[in-house]
């Protein structure tokens, strides 16, 4: 079944397998760890698992149709994407729905759904600095024609999100730095917008509307034992979680710590997998992710036009260096932030924006397999009419 829904797709192949063995992977992991949510909203498993089959199945029909089209064309898109994406962030903030102390989801109207904005921002974000830096190559050391627009669009999506999502936001800038790097910035004008960034950070943690959750975090990340213990309780149940599951796990849907845990089915479903699979399902997840990048890497190199290495490299680092915060996050190794596992965490708006930037880096893929084969074509004809 695999093999011909493959055959019906361009791109990397292994890209493709290992988005829907995740994907296989994200329904087990939420069908398992939504028992208890269930319970209190007085609703069945079964229909989060309903729910989450429909997104995925919607996250990998986008994901075929993003990368059917060129990635060219998502340098206009993305141009139209950065004018739709700061209103909205500005909205969100003002009037979006309040969970957990932060404004990060709007509903939309009719279909009554929750759509997180940071999702939609990451990806309009990126997607114009690819545009933008491979379209000042020439002049990319003109501060005013060049740096100052990349400037500013780093800094207003920063902000934006930074008030109510600051780990996105960190993760996002991290990424836009890269990709100034592999622009060809200069290094003076890399370290002018570091130094602007830890302005901004720093306005954001001291005087931002969520400093006393940021400051009550990592005063529990570094300081355990003296932390609250109702700060602390989402990290400590994560470890007994992990703990438990020893080298094989207790089995899918033998987990204990859903019951506990308060996000296992987004936040804290890497800590779920490991409990249910074992330290070998934690490894495994960890190489799929690795063997993601390196694919992505493969296709940065191979591309022959600065845009859709630009494309690649952004989505696919900030796709890694989201999986590996979570996971980071479940295992101890960083403060709590509300940062999902791409394609497995159960979240509507992260799985669809997920498979489209997956779909963008196989159309990138997709090109330069067509590049090849016409080579190939054309040395094979060679002989043929001389």
């Amino acid at each position: 079944m695999i093999n011909q829904i493959l055959s019906k797709t361009k791109g990397d192949r292994w890209i493709w397998l290992i988005v829907i063995l995740l994907s296989i992977w994200s329904l087990l992991a939420v069908y398992s760890s939504t028992g208890t949510l269930a319970y209190k909203k007085d609703s069945s498993a079964e229909q989060y698992l309903i729910k989450h089959l429909v997104f995925i199945v919607g996250g990998l029909a986008l994901m075929y149709f993003s990368h059917k089209l060129d990635y060219r064309y998502y340098a206009g898109i993305s141009k139209v994407l950065m004018i739709v994406t700061i209103p909205l962030l500005l909205y969100t903030l003002i009037f979006g729905n309040t969970v957990n102390d932060a404004n990060r989801w709007v509903t939309i109207p009719v279909i009554n759904q929750t759509f997180q904005t940071s999702d939609m921002a990451k990806l309009a974000l990126i997607t114009f600095l690819a545009r933008t830096l491979t379209k000042k190559q020439e002049q990319i050391k003109d501060v005013k024609k060049s740096f100052l627009p990349i400037m500013g669009s780093v800094s207003v999506v920063f902000i934006l999100i930074a008030l109510a999502n600051l780990s996105t936001a960190l993760m996002l800038f991290g990424v836009s730095i890269l990709l100034l790097i592999i622009g060809r910035i200069s290094i003076k004008q890399i370290m002018i917008v570091c130094f602007a960034g830890a302005i901004l950070l720093t306005a954001v943690v001291f005087l931002g509307p969520r400093r006393h959750t940021y400051a009550s975090r990592i005063e529990s990340f570094t300081n355990p034992e003296k932390a609250d213990p109702d700060k602390s309780f989402q990290a400590n149940q994560a470890k007994i979680a992990i703990a438990t599951g020893g080298l094989l796990g207790k089995g899918p849907g033998n987990s204990t710590q859903r019951n506990y845990l308060p996000h296992p089915y987004s936040d804290f479903v890497y800590a779920l997998i490991i409990e249910e699979y074992g330290l070998i399902g934690g490894i495994a997840i960890v190489m799929l992710y690795l063997i993601l990048l390196y694919r992505c890497i493969l296709i940065v190199t191979a591309s022959p036009k600065a845009f859709g290495a630009l494309l690649a490299a952004g989505l696919s680092f900030s796709l890694s260096i989201q999986a590996f915060a979570n996971m980071a996050v479940a295992v101890g190794l960083g403060p709590v932030t509300g940062v999902p596992l791409p394609l497995v965490s159960m979240g509507g708006t992260s799985i669809l924006f997920t498979s489209i930037a997956f779909g963008i880096i196989l159309s990138v893929s997709r090109d330069i397999e067509e590049k090849k084969g016409m080579k190939k074509v054309v040395v094979g004809e060679i002989p043929l009419t001389a």
